[in-house]
């Protein structure tokens, strides 16, 4: 078996509708510029509120990725 190396970034999805389509976005969004794409784990949940209802669903988390050396 080969030794691997990853990298954790921290990013934060936002959705009007829902905190699972908040982390779907942020993966998505990610995956356009972040290759191999391993595992998401979910740290935080939040909602912003505005005039007393909840505005937007916010979901920090941890994305790991494949190290690549050069």
């Amino acid at each position: 078996m080969t030794e691997s190396v990853y990298k954790i970034v921290e990013i934060i999805g936002t959705s009007s509708e829902s905190w699972e389509k908040a982390v779907a976005n942020a993966v998505a969004t990610a995956g356009e510029t972040i290759r191999d794409l391993r595992v998401a784990e979910v740290s935080e949940l939040d909602v912003t509120i505005e005039n007393g209802k909840v505005a937007q669903y916010r979901a920090k988390i941890k994305l790991s990725f494949k190290y690549e050396r050069e």
